[in-house]
């Protein structure tokens, strides 16, 4: 694995477990924690190089698609003050959903071409 997959891992795994640690004050944090903790798991596998490219795959497919699910109807922000709480707690929440999506799919793409080189 070269140097800039080795550190966008371990920086997401940091990212990904700080998230989770995040989550204590959630109105529901056990979800978010898990959400967390499986997305740091998942890049901890691509790491050490112990997951096939579907994992990730299928956990960016689901982020991808809770990403849809908690986009707020009437997108407020980020911020705290400047709109209604649920509206930027259910932001928040997806754009956290999106962020999981894309590292996924990064790794993904990412084994399934070094499996490919490998043969």
């Amino acid at each position: 694995m070269n140097t800039f997959f080795k550190f966008f891992g371990w920086l997401f795994v940091l990212l990904f477990l700080w998230s989770a640690l995040l989550q204590y004050n959630d109105p529901d944090p056990i979800l978010w924690i898990v959400v967390y903790g499986v997305a740091a798991l998942v890049t901890l596998g691509f790491l050490f190089d112990k997951i096939k490219f579907i994992v990730p795959l299928t956990a960016s497919i689901f982020g991808f698609l809770g990403f849809l699910y908690h986009f707020p109807i009437k997108f407020e922000g980020f911020t705290i003050g400047q709109g209604d709480i649920k509206n930027i707690e259910e932001g928040r929440e997806a754009f956290g959903l999106l962020i999981i999506a894309i590292v996924m799919l990064v790794i993904s793409i990412r084994i399934r071409v070094r499996n490919r080189l490998k043969v």
